[in-house]
């Protein structure tokens, strides 16, 4: 999607600010920016070469990307879950962690692993996806679809209480509690998914408990996420305008991580190269 390219420096900082307040320790990982190590696209090409177009045109993301901008569907969006499969094979991973919409493209990684293997020789292990219990977060203001920045029903870690409220409050909930005197069904309300994240387990038999009776109404139930979103999410963004007040640290992280990832990714290209008589 269109971007401001002035605008791509900060939003990279960050990012990466954001990763470190979350605890992403540099002592204990490498953090870089993929574009810092141009063996990423050089194995996606690759790549390319054994990835049948069939494949990446069934992947669900990318009928559904292509549905939002259908007046200008690029070749880098069909091809994303290559450059994926790269950026994962590129370290030889074998477990990654991530979303429940990204499971689908690690299958295609395994079978873009089968193949080349099979044609090359062994190089690459298949990597594994790892899920958490928070595997898909849907959006506030439509339940049916996942929490995601293009669709805009996302909530920032850096962003403002007041604004955070906002959209915690006018989220929607059970449809069965019209009225406040409506009974409902917790497991039924994207809300209570989300206290199970952040809230008690008191709060969450207080909460399943007053929406079943009534007892309690929504915004008060909203009111408690709130609470105890703001207890995980304001040390977080904490620590990360206080890494943005120093983006000279951040860098110098980044670099370093970028300059240990470019060796262990020009090996695994010479290797990638042998295997291909390239």
């Amino acid at each position: 999607v269109p971007y401001d390219p002035a605008e791509m420096r900060d939003r990279i900082l960050s990012a990466a600010a954001v990763n470190m307040a979350c605890g992403i320790d540099p002592e204990r990982c490498t953090l870089f920016v993929q574009s810092h190590v141009p063996e990423h696209t050089e194995l996606t090409w690759l790549l390319n070469t054994v990835t049948p177009i069939g494949d990446l045109q069934r992947m669900t993301q990318f009928k559904e990307k292509a549905r939002q901008h259908e007046a200008s569907v690029n070749a880098g969006l069909l091809h994303s879950p290559v450059l994926m499969a790269a950026d994962i094979l590129l370290y030889k991973g074998e477990v990654v962690p991530v979303g429940e919409d990204q499971v689908q493209h690690l299958e295609l990684s395994r079978e873009i692993v089968r193949r080349f293997n099979a044609r090359f020789g062994d190089v690459f292990p298949e990597p594994q996806e790892k899920l958490t219990q928070a595997a898909r977060i849907m959006g506030l203001d439509d339940p049916s679809r996942k929490m995601s920045k293009s669709m805009g029903n996302t909530i920032s870690l850096l962003e403002e209480p007041g604004s955070i409220w906002e959209k915690i409050r006018t989220a929607v909930t059970d449809p069965a509690r019209i009225r406040r005197s409506d009974p409902g069904e917790p497991t039924k309300c994207n809300l209570y998914a989300l206290h199970q994240y952040f809230s008690t387990e008191a709060d969450l038999e207080h909460v399943a408990s007053g929406c079943r009776s009534a007892g309690i109404g929504c915004i008060d139930c909203k009111k408690i996420l709130f609470e105890r979103m703001m207890a995980e999410l304001t040390p977080i963004r904490e620590r990360a305008q206080a890494l943005l007040a120093d983006p000279g640290q951040v860098w110098g992280v980044l670099d370093r991580g970028a300059d240990h990832c470019r060796a262990i990714a020009a090996q695994t290209m010479t290797e990638v190269k042998q295997a291909m008589g390239l």
